[in-house]
């Protein structure tokens, strides 16, 4: 037996060691071991008659509960045993609530102790109604697109002739007219008005997280982002390798697609609302992806790695996004990254706990499939890059145009100045050469000149 999640030793007795039988009782419960030093040996209590008095009296008055006190006997040392309860409504010490996450005990505040509250008077944070929310505030055509890709799950809810708000009722996302949380954060036009943390964070590192070389913020419902952000990985954040095989172009992932999508649908779904922004990083050599949140009770991150149940902190969202067929109810999230990984040849992914959240880390495989000298051919290779657009470029504007429209295709994130600098130009020349794709309408930008990217249409 050893200190976890519902045991504890501690050598004699202190009055602050009440903090962690709060916190038992506001988990999962556990016992408290006086007369055990750290690695679980017995060490004779010569008090214990007096605590086997005061320990009982002291629970029931700074806590108002009644815990089994018992004393223990190993080899003719005396050793004492609190059985501590769960407990359904929320137990205090000196006015201040505790709970208990893996072998440790601390103390709740602000919105993770509104949150353990709502959730103790049988309530999820996302189920609560936004007062000052009504139906002006909902994307509609989230709504259509929501409806859209439910088609052919056989999970969502007939809502053929159906306006808005009933479709909201019966997905439960709203009641008698008034929205709730989960439905301004499926759904709603500018979800960081009520909540300001309902946005994704993408970051280009080099070889460390001191290496910061471009970022993008990118807010909005989850329908939006969850396609929104897998658009702005692929345009400005990673690199695609390109094989090419005779005269046919072959464009694989960086990364893969299945992987991606199901980690940012775990951080999406699971993620506390009122903590911190989603952060992903892409590194040289590997991608991750955080999400403010701990695990369920119970539940480690070994247990991500095999069937495991489903517990998603915020289950009104859960559910919805499971009639839209976003996710499973099985708790196959993980499943399906690690499978992702393995048939692209990839390491396995690490999923750890950091900073109060998860963070779920992709490795790019060490090895690279090389090409062979009968396929490179570099005079078809510009060519079928691009495609009969690449050729349009060069018949309208000319080789110095098409280089130009070429680097931007494969590296949208480059200033004028870097592209000047590959092709041994001005970035003024450049800069009309961008200004005559804009134009023309193969290319138009996103964002603004400092962190924006060019995107070719």
């Amino acid at each position: 037996m050893s200190e976890q999640q519902n045991i504890e030793w501690k050598q004699s007795w202190r009055d602050e060691y009440l903090k962690w039988i709060c916190a038992f009782a506001n988990t999962d419960g556990g016992r408290l071991f006086i007369g055990k030093d750290d690695n679980g040996d017995t060490v004779h209590l010569q008090n214990y008659q007096s605590l086997l008095e005061d320990i009982p009296s002291k629970i029931k008055n700074y806590m108002g509960i009644i815990c089994p006190v018992n004393l223990r006997d190993d080899s003719g040392s005396k050793y004492i045993e609190i059985v501590v309860n769960s407990y359904a409504n929320p137990i205090s010490y000196r006015g201040k609530y505790y709970i208990r996450s893996g072998s440790s005990t601390h103390e709740l505040n602000g919105v993770e102790l509104a949150e353990f509250l709502l959730l103790k008077s049988g309530k999820t944070w996302d189920e609560i109604v936004v007062e000052d929310a009504s139906i002006q505030d909902i994307n509609k055509d989230t709504i259509k697109k929501f409806v859209a890709d439910s088609k052919g799950k056989g999970r969502l809810p007939d809502t053929d002739g159906l306006n808005d708000i009933d479709i909201l009722e019966k997905l439960r996302l709203a009641y008698n007219g008034q929205i709730k949380r989960a439905g301004i954060v499926l759904f709603g036009k500018d979800p960081n008005r009520f909540f300001p943390n309902c946005k994704v964070m993408i970051g280009r590192f080099g070889k460390d997280s001191e290496d910061l070389k471009f970022q993008e913020v990118i807010e909005g419902n989850v329908v939006y982002l969850l396609d929104e952000v897998q658009n702005m990985l692929n345009y400005k954040f990673l690199t695609r390798p390109i094989d090419f095989e005779g005269m046919h172009r072959r464009e694989g992932d960086e990364y893969p697609v299945a992987a991606l999508r199901e980690m940012l649908l775990n951080a999406l779904v699971h993620k506390k609302y009122m903590g911190a922004t989603i952060q992903i990083r892409v590194f040289d050599n590997k991608l991750s992806i955080w999400n403010e949140g701990t695990l369920p009770n119970g539940m480690t991150v070994d247990n991500l790695k095999t069937e495991h149940n489903s517990k998603s902190p915020n289950p009104v969202l859960a559910d919805a996004c499971f009639k839209a067929g976003y996710i499973d109810t099985w708790g196959r999230g993980t499943l399906k990254i690690f499978k992702a990984c393995d048939e692209a040849g990839m390491p396995e992914p690490q999923i750890i706990e950091k900073d109060g959240g998860i963070e779920v880390i992709l490795i790019k495989s060490i090895t690279e499939k090389p090409i062979s000298e009968e396929t490179k051919k570099p005079s078809e290779e510009i060519r079928n890059a691009f495609g009969t657009l690449s050729e349009r470029v060069r018949e309208e504007f000319g080789t110095k145009v098409e280089a130009t429209f070429r680097i931007i295709y494969q590296k949208p994130e480059y200033t004028a100045e870097e592209i000047a600098k590959e092709l041994a130009v001005t970035s003024r020349t450049v800069e009309n050469h961008q200004a005559k794709l804009k134009e023309a309408g193969y290319i138009e930008r996103r964002g603004d000149n400092v962190g924006g990217y060019w995107k070719v249409l």
